[in-house]
């Protein structure tokens, strides 16, 4: 079922708040609006880039009746301390899909995130977790933001390495859905970012070449004071 549906067999609708993520795609903060109810977006965790409990928390009103804890970019979200919100406010909480990929591929990502966590040097790499199933290998581009990260990205591909920007723009900045609120690890993470490949067909050839392509350009790269 579809996250409108249920919201709306929830009982979701006009005059309703649902908290979700503005770092991602716009899917949930759409769904809400299909529902009749009005999306309002809480930070993020700098680690999971999941929403943070603590955010929801400080968005809750007496409208709030639900909060969409979507995963991101494999890495669950902290179902524990937002279930608990869900049951001390009586707000229903929408865990991530039930699609999964096959396991020996979701084993092939894990071993070669592995492999780059252990080597890494040039970038931040993602806060490790047993349950992340690396849909994408995010990591963080220090220094000066959206700019060096462009410029990193852009000399990662000259030499080879297939990257992308995981969030080119965060939910509460699109025309649609555009909100004055202030969101810092959001817009942070939207700066920072980038994906690596971690597909299960990549070889060790090219997994070495995007180390010591990383180890070089980062060591360029100063963190901003």
């Amino acid at each position: 079922m579809s996250t409108a549906r249920f919201l709306k067999s929830a009982g979701v609708g006009v005059g309703d708040e649902v908290v979700v993520s503005a770092y991602g795609d716009a899917e949930a903060a759409a769904a809400v609006v299909m529902a009749g109810a009005r999306p309002v977006f809480a930070d993020i965790d700098p680690g999971s880039y999941c929403l943070d409990p603590d955010a929801v928390a400080a968005v809750l009103t007496s409208r709030t009746t639900a909060v969409v804890a979507a995963a991101a970019f494999g890495h669950p979200p902290d179902l524990a301390r937002i279930g608990e919100l869900g049951r001390t406010h009586g707000l229903l909480v929408i865990g991530p899909g039930d699609a999964v990929a096959a396991a020996d591929e979701v084993e092939q990502r894990r071993s070669h995130a592995a492999y780059l966590r252990d080597r890494l040097t040039g970038v931040r790499t993602p806060v490790p977790n047993p349950a992340h199933t690396y849909q994408r290998y995010v990591v963080r581009v220090p220094g000066n933001g959206r700019p060096d990260r462009d410029a990193f990205a852009q000399a990662l591909r000259r030499r080879g390495v297939g990257c992308e920007v995981p969030v080119t723009t965060p939910v509460h900045r699109m025309p649609a859905f555009r909100r004055d609120v202030r969101l810092p690890e959001t817009e942070r993470a939207a700066d920072e970012t980038l994906a690596l490949p971690v597909h299960g067909s990549l070889r060790r050839r090219e997994l070495q070449r995007m180390v010591s392509s990383c180890n070089a350009l980062g060591g360029l790269l100063q963190p901003a004071l």
